[in-house]
């Protein structure tokens, strides 16, 4: 089977390319290869609709410049074209993230093996780095975390790893949903329930620790759904927006007594740790 090669140049202050992403995905695009400035995205040749392209252009275009080319490639072995360009990530000489065909770095103390497929969460992105360092100093052992938006389930296996003792992963994408439960499969998790739906859940829990790596708009919008189901003194951490966004993050988690302790930034994008306390 041929397939359409499309290339897409934006401007990542301004597009979020997890998004576009997503957009794409739903129009059949089956896999994805992100670059500095620009990433890949496949298509089977008969799925392939300009139509569909210039409409997601569109919707892109107010928040940014967004431009694209695309061209017809032949069949070719896409596993190895998979294998060729993903590469293993390693965070802070403490968490080694590869795929299945990757080599194991016997020296690291945590490691994680991730089939990436088209989920968000392969730690190659400057916010689920930044998530993990923040993890990397909090104590996890015996503790209750909810992973918000999970993804491919990154966050939530490494919290087991970690210790903790109870772990929701839940994300709304039916793909996102099915790769981390493979994941955890594949990571022989035991602590893990993955779950496919939103914040509106309505059988939450109370967690000691929320991670959310997802967008601003949707940060800002269920902060009061966090806080909900934040123990006292527990700790929220959020990623999946840009250094400019924090003042806007700390103003509406201060409504609901979320204090910010720590926030890390890496290209323009920031993660940020808050604890919750209640007046006693």
């Amino acid at each position: 089977m041929d397939y359409i090669e499309i290339t897409f140049y934006i401007n990542p202050q301004r597009i979020e390319s997890e998004l576009l992403v997503a957009e794409l995905g739903a129009l059949g695009f089956e896999s994805f290869l992100e670059t500095n400035d620009s990433f890949q995205a496949y298509i089977p040749e008969n799925l392939f609709d300009e139509k569909n392209l210039k409409r997601v252009s569109a919707i892109h275009a107010a928040s940014g410049d967004i431009r694209y080319s695309f061209q017809k490639i032949e069949d070719k072995n896409w596993n190895e074209v998979w294998e060729s360009n993903y590469k293993p990530v390693l965070i802070k000489n403490h968490v080694f993230i590869r795929a299945p065909f990757h080599e194991a770095k016997q020296e690291v103390k945590y490691e994680i093996i991730i089939e990436p497929k088209m989920s968000f969460g392969t730690a190659h992105h400057e916010t689920t780095a930044l998530v993990i360092e923040l993890m990397l100093a909090e104590d996890f052992r015996s503790k209750s975390v909810l992973d918000m938006g999970c993804g491919t389930g990154v966050l939530a296996i490494l919290a087991e790893k970690f210790g903790a003792s109870e772990i929701l992963a839940v994300d709304n994408d039916n793909w996102a949903y099915e790769n981390a439960l493979g994941n955890c499969k594949k990571n022989k998790c035991k602590n893990i329930r993955v779950e496919l739906g939103d914040a509106e859940i309505t059988h939450l829990n109370n967690y000691n620790v929320i991670l959310a790596n997802i967008n601003r708009n949707v940060l800002l919008k269920d902060l009061v759904i966090y806080t909900k189901h934040l123990k006292t003194n527990g700790v929220l951490i959020l990623s999946g927006f840009y250094e400019e966004d924090i003042g806007k993050i700390q103003s509406e988690a201060g409504k609901y007594k979320l204090q910010l302790t720590t926030k890390l930034s890496k290209n323009n994008w920031a993660a940020t740790r808050f604890t919750f306390k209640t007046d006693e």
